[in-house]
């Protein structure tokens, strides 16, 4: 890819990237707070001739070169509450709050993409869609930007795509068609029962033996209900109830979490945890119904089957095949997909590591996630760049 070899010859100083990165990782802001990352996104492209928007919490600039393809590339912006404890020179400042899932890294990747495209126009012609996401972390941005009308206030672009930082070796690009990344779903269960002394547990409704009769009938779900072949999760974390020992609180609220990689799995995971949680409220004469509230839901991420062949190919020529991999089934899930299925476009992502290839990865939202900047950066940076030219028009 001539186009490629031609801008990457004008890649950024590393250290200066470096910079913006350890900036943004030191100012971390939560779902949907992206209000100084935002700032500094909105700046530098304008700066370098992008036609700027704000919608739905996120920044999109969009830079038209001539005729050819649209090609939309997404970075997410938001931080975790995660108190960080990696010990970096330039860890967050912001107590509580830390970039714990790499999307900072994200952001600096897509500047560099946006900047390098905008610096060497003459090696490609069509339209760039920059876009800048928040509140992934909380599944609610890429809907918020879906909402406040991005699809009517942008170019339909023709692909999208989009990637992140894995705790694989550093310098691998991972890449695969088909379900990658799984569905998610959250749920909160609240458990109505009658309070009581915990002398009298025969003049109250218990909900903590509801709760953990519920508990103990979810696991029956995969093991019984789905497929061996199937993929499918069902996570309770959380249980909340009552206060001390000798009183029979009056509710009990589960917090769940269901993984799945395909759509009939995933409903039929959703329909027998509302059957076994309605039945056992009744089996436990619970004085009400219980109430089942979803939240956090992301859809599940199916990557384009010629969209992925273009941008492996093109990874491959670019990296040579001893850097790409094939990207495995995560069970993390992404709202990336929320967009390109707004537009009605085929997409594709990929994965970026992070870490060296001898040392233990320490996982995405862990306290000491620390990707190592070089080669990230500049690995991030390439993959966003082929990715996109492979899919603009180069021949000039």
């Amino acid at each position: 890819m001539a186009a490629v070899d031609d801008i990457l010859t004008d890649l950024p100083a590393t250290m200066a990237w470096q910079e913006l990165y350890r900036d943004l990782h030191r100012h971390p802001e939560l779902s949907l707070q992206e209000t100084r990352t935002n700032r500094i996104i909105a700046d530098r492209i304008a700066h370098w001739g992008y036609d700027v928007r704000e919608v739905g919490g996120g920044v999109v600039g969009v830079l038209r070169n001539g005729d050819g393809p649209c090609v939309l590339f997404r970075a997410d912006t938001d931080a975790l509450p995660v108190q960080e404890d990696t010990g970096l020179a330039y860890a967050s400042t912001v107590d509580g709050v830390m970039h714990a899932c790499g999307h900072d890294l994200h952001v600096t990747w897509g500047l560099g993409a946006a900047q390098l495209l905008a610096s060497h126009q003459r090696a490609w012609s069509g339209t760039y869609v920059a876009l800048f996401q928040p509140a992934e972390e909380t599944a609610q941005g890429a809907r918020a930007m879906v909402d406040d009308g991005l699809v009517d206030r942008v170019p339909r672009p023709d692909v999208a795509l989009g990637q992140h930082v894995m705790p694989t070796r550093a310098g691998l690009v991972s890449a695969a068609a088909g379900p990658r990344l799984s569905a998610a779903d959250s749920l909160r269960v609240t458990v109505h029962g009658k309070g009581s002394h915990g002398s009298m547990p025969h003049l109250g409704v218990d909900p903590v033996v509801v709760a953990a009769a519920i508990v103990l009938r979810l696991q029956t779900v995969v093991a019984r209900e789905i497929a061996p072949a199937d993929f499918g999760v069902v996570t309770v974390g959380s249980i909340q109830a009552g206060a001390k020992s000798n009183v029979i609180p009056d509710r009990a609220v589960l917090l769940l979490n269901v993984r799945s990689y395909d759509e009939s799995v995933r409903e039929r995971i959703l329909a027998a945890i509302e059957r076994i949680v309605r039945g056992e409220c009744e089996a436990g004469g619970c004085p009400q119904p219980p109430e089942i509230d979803y939240y956090d839901q992301f859809p599940l991420t199916v990557n384009d089957k010629a969209v992925t062949e273009a941008v492996t190919g093109a990874f491959v020529e670019h990296f040579g095949a001893e850097r790409v991999a094939e990207l495995a089934p995560l069970t993390g899930s992404e709202d990336f997909s929320v967009v390109p299925d707004a537009f009605g476009v085929p997409y594709s992502y990929w994965t970026i590591g992070g870490f060296p290839a001898d040392a233990d990865p320490i996982p995405n939202h862990n306290p000491r996630f620390a990707p190592v900047l070089d080669p990230t950066l500049r690995t991030g940076t390439e993959a966003a760049l082929v990715a996109v030219l492979a899919h603009l028009r180069t021949e000039a």
